[in-house]
This record gives structure tokens, sequence and C-alpha cells, in this order.
């Protein structure tokens, strides 16, 4: 075999030795032991995608991955999404990912939701939507008026749970999503049970919400759903303190006053029959199953119980009620709660 054959023997298996180092060779390292993603937004450049690959793991090699993408033309076909990272992945285990566009899901939490402005901003954390454009959808007449939906009603769509969703979901493919939850949540059964109270899906996880800003004790829901069920059946006002709160967005208020009762808002039950005009907080299943399930009882009044253990006191007259009402105020008296 001649010199020249052999250098060129020689030259091409090193090209193919170094092709084969720039794509198996590993060239991705995680900067902790935690899980680690590469979240890339829609309309990225290649650059782009570099730049967030650096920031959230360390590339041995950043200039073999260009080379690497460039031989996969994946610069050509870069897709929005969130793809896992593995410590020790080559360039072409993580191009073949990126250019295949298969997402690792993200699994979407929410709760102790009280309001539209933080169900957006805690969304909006997990996903690629923004807050503002999902606060946007939450305030669009027109777009919610598909959904028999309004601006006040349009947390009752969002059931608190663990959801396995697409992280490059936008807003409107979200409202969708928790549409379909909705409705498999609403089975023939609990639209049955609502329609017996009488109330709607709507005004059931309205009031669910009251009675889960109302009390953290679970056992009581039910008791408490029943009682507010009997003041609308009664035509009596709900007298709900949970109410005021949202209607002047102060809830960290410890003792409602007759200031507060004052309140001019929709909202304020002490001054407004019925129901308020939407949820005051994201209602979760145990909330609307209470209210579903409530106890059937005569009582009327109630009055948190002056253990201030989070458990109310139950009256069918208004003289038991404030009898239970006096026990509650020498209680926030002795210890300064004002």
């Amino acid at each position: 075999m001649s010199k020249p054959v052999k250098w060129l023997i020689y030259a091409a298996l090193a090209v193919f030795l170094y092709f084969v180092y720039i794509l198996f060779a590993p060239n991705i390292l995680l900067r902790s032991n935690e899980k680690a993603f590469l979240c890339i937004p829609d309309s990225s450049s290649f650059n782009d995608v570099t730049k967030i690959l650096d920031k959230d793991a360390r590339v041995l090699n950043m200039s073999s991955f260009r080379q690497v993408a460039k031989l996969l033309s994946y610069g050509n076909k870069i897709h929005s999404g969130r793809y896992a990272l593995k410590s020790g992945m080559n360039n072409f285990q993580l191009i073949r990912i990126l250019r295949s566009g298969r997402q690792t899901p993200v699994k979407l939490t929410f709760n102790n939701i009280r309001t539209k402005e933080q169900l957006a901003a805690r969304l909006g954390s997990e996903l690629m939507a923004d807050s503002t454009s999902i606060l946007k959808l939450l305030n669009d007449t027109s777009f919610l008026s598909s959904y028999n939906l309004g601006p006040n009603t349009a947390i009752s769509i969002f059931i608190p749970n663990t959801y396995e969703v697409f992280w490059n979901l936008d807003a409107k493919e979200l409202f969708e999503r928790m549409n379909k939850e909705y409705k498999k949540f609403w089975t023939d059964e609990r639209k049955a049970k609502a329609a017996a109270i009488p109330l709607t899906p709507t005004e059931v996880t309205t009031l669910a919400s009251i009675v889960e800003e109302e009390t953290n004790n679970k056992h009581d829901r039910p008791m408490v759903a029943g009682l507010y069920i009997n003041r609308l059946k009664a035509g009596m006002p709900l007298q709900a303190d949970p109410t005021v709160k949202f209607a002047l967005n102060n809830f960290g208020l410890k003792r409602i006053l007759f200031v507060h009762l004052r309140a001019e808002s929709p909202y304020n039950t002490y001054k407004h029959a019925g129901l308020p005009p939407g949820p005051i907080r994201v209602a979760t299943e145990n909330g609307i199953d209470a209210v579903l399930n409530y106890v059937h009882h005569n009582y009327m009044y109630m009055c948190a119980s002056e253990t201030l253990n989070g458990e109310h006191k139950f009256a069918v007259t208004w003289a038991e009620h404030m009898v239970n009402a006096k026990k509650y105020r020498q209680e926030l008296d002795a210890r300064k709660i004002k």
C-alpha cells in the first residue's frame, strides 16, 4: 500500500473518529443533582437555544454542539417546548430530542388561590404563556362568553389538581384544557346534586369558595354549606365575612367590624342578598363536594368557636347565636385581636 493511500486512510479514520466524538461523547453536565430542563420559547433562534442551554447546564464543548446541530440541520427545525436534560447526554441524544419536539410534560399544580391575578401569576410561572396573556383572557368578556362564563366567574373553570400539560401551551390552549377537566369533574351525578339544591355548577363553585374561606376544617364544610343553603332558601342575606374581605381586597383582616360591613361592593353579602357575582377564591374539589353533599339541618346562624381552632358553633335562633358570638368576641378581646 502506497504512502498516499495510507495517509488517506488515516485521514478518513481521523475524520470518522472526530465525528464519532462530537456525536456521541458526553457533553452535558448538570449543575446540581436536581432535574434540569431546557425551556425553549416560541420564535427562538439557534443562538437563543445555545444561550438557554449554557444557562441551564454546563456544556463541555459548545463548539461540538454547534457542529452537530449544523450537521443534523437543527437550526431549521427548532420547536418550542420543555425538554429534560440528563447529565452525560451527548450531542446526538439532545439534538434528536430537540428536533423531534418530544417534550417532557409539566406537572401543573395550583392551589390556595384567591384572585385572578394570583391565578395568572401562578400559571404563568409554570408555563410559557405569561401571566399577562392569561389574565387578559380571564377578563375577556367576548372570549369567556363561548364558555358561558364572564370575568366574575372565569376562575370557576379552574379546579385545583395536578395536571400534565405541555409547557408551550398558549393561554387559549390552557383554558381549553381546563374546560375539558372541568367537564370531566362535573359528572351527571354532581350536576343532579346541584340541580336538587337548586344551584348551577357555577353557583355551587361560588358558594364553595365562600365555604372554604369560612373554614379550613373539612369536617365543618358540609355543615357550613348547609347553613348558607338554608339562608338562600329563606331569602336571608348570607352575611359571610369572607365576602367582605374579598370586597375590601384585604384578606388579612382578623376581625370584621361594622365599618367593614358598609363596604360598597356586589360581593358584600351583608348588603346584598343571594350569592355574590362569582367565586371569591379558586374552589377545590373538596369545597365543591361539601356543597353538593351539604348537611341538612335547621341552623341559620354560626359563629367561630371561642377556641379559635377553626371550628364553628351553630345555632337555630338569634338568641342562641348571640350567646356564641359574645363568647367569641370576649376571646378576641382577651387576646387583643383587633
